[in-house]
């Protein structure tokens, strides 16, 4: 029997969704795709450099083949992110960036009365979310961003907040110290926020952040702050879901002003992997309830298909989303097999020529011959 949640918010109690007077604005895939065609046209000259070095050096996977690593990948076609691959960090799949998303915004209700619109706010981390959404083959149809304005060392406490409570407070019970610690740090930015007059005020914020990863168990929650001078962050629920640092080490930070420093990022793309990201300690296991234990695999690579090989990529673990539990989850029933690799670019693997075929017209985008290296396993 699951625990009866708390119907008073607290800093170290489940809060729920409906509890928050946050509003949510929610842009569907058609609204995606729009703001996606406009992306493309406006050709940010520091996103559009970082895509063309992409193509250059295609990173260390077509240098030494790791098919378990993250690998992004351009070699044929026009710039659209059909003709960009991302490997999967849940199936090891090597999918185009075409995919869409729902994207669930939550802002005060002062920007409403403004008529102050979210699609900005999307545009804004566009290349961001196409990279994040890139990384998952199941769980990542819904994006959640939480928007903010709070300046930089705001940012930074909150950062810590976050980590802090979720550590002492997910799937287990808080200790003494622990409790008053969290109150502590959460009375001083409720005080801070307050004083700075920001919106919306922290409360809201600790609650609505806390509701999304307790109940919609995202592999990332953005946090965003609206003014220009201010850090935006990205919080990832479990080690596995940071971007490999080989890829994006010199990812563009995202600040539009050429004389800033390295060290300013309007979106704080984690661009070193896991030294630097924010990421959550929260509790896994059958005690804590809502993240359980799950491990990634490596599948076959066409799309519709749910077999898993024998030899699954020792990614780690990481979060059960809810796509994975309900419906689109892998289907751990199905035996497992051997598979086989593509004979040309060695960089994917199917359950049988068939799966190959049918997935070629997709995958012929980026196939391309690899130089001789020693293989395991049998190629197609």
């Amino acid at each position: 029997m699951k625990k009866s949640r708390s119907r008073f918010y607290s800093p170290t109690q489940p809060p729920t969704l409906s509890m928050s007077e946050l509003v949510c604005k929610t842009l569907d895939h058609d609204a995606t795709d729009v703001l996606i065609d406009k992306w493309l046209e406006h050709r940010n000259d520091a996103y559009w450099d970082w895509f063309l070095r992409v193509r250059e050096r295609r990173h260390s996977a077509f240098h030494s083949l790791q098919r378990g690593e993250q690998l992004l990948a351009w070699s044929k076609g026009d710039f659209v992110p059909e003709n960009i691959f991302m490997r999967t960090v849940d199936t090891a799949r090597l999918i185009p960036l075409d995919r869409t998303w729902t994207t669930h915004v939550y802002h005060h209700r002062s920007m409403q009365d403004r008529k102050l619109s979210m699609m900005p706010v999307v545009f804004t981390m566009l290349p961001e979310l196409m990279l994040l959404r890139g990384m998952y083959d199941h769980g990542c149809d819904d994006i959640f961003i939480i928007v903010t304005d709070m300046k930089q060392a705001e940012m930074d406490a909150a950062t810590e907040y976050f980590k802090f409570v979720c550590q002492h407070t997910f799937g287990q019970t808080v200790k003494p110290e622990a409790e008053r610690e969290i109150h502590y740090r959460h009375a001083h930015l409720k005080h801070a926020l307050e004083h700075q007059r920001r919106t919306p005020c922290f409360p809201q914020i600790d609650l609505i952040f806390r509701a999304i990863v307790y109940e919609r168990r995202p592999p990332f929650v953005v946090l965003f702050s609206h003014q220009t001078t201010s850090y935006s962050q990205i919080f990832f629920t479990h080690p596995l879901f940071v971007p490999a640092a080989d890829i994006f080490f010199d990812f563009p930070s995202g600040c539009p002003n050429p004389c800033c420093t390295e060290d300013c990022e309007m979106i704080r793309f984690p661009r070193h992997g896991l030294d630097g990201a924010a990421v959550l300690p929260l509790k896994r296991g059958r005690r804590a309830g809502c993240f359980r234990r799950v491990r990634a695999r490596e599948m076959c690579n066409w799309i519709d298909c749910d077999v898993a090989f024998t030899e699954s990529t020792p990614t780690g673990e990481g979060s059960e989303s809810s796509s994975m539990s309900g419906k689109g989850s892998i289907d751990t029933t199905r035996p497992t097999v051997r598979g086989q690799v593509c004979s040309k670019c060695k960089l994917v693997k199917y359950c049988s020529a068939e799966h190959q075929r049918k997935d070629w017209e997709e995958h012929r985008r980026l196939c391309v011959k690899q130089p001789a290296l020693a293989e395991k396993d049998d190629v197609l």
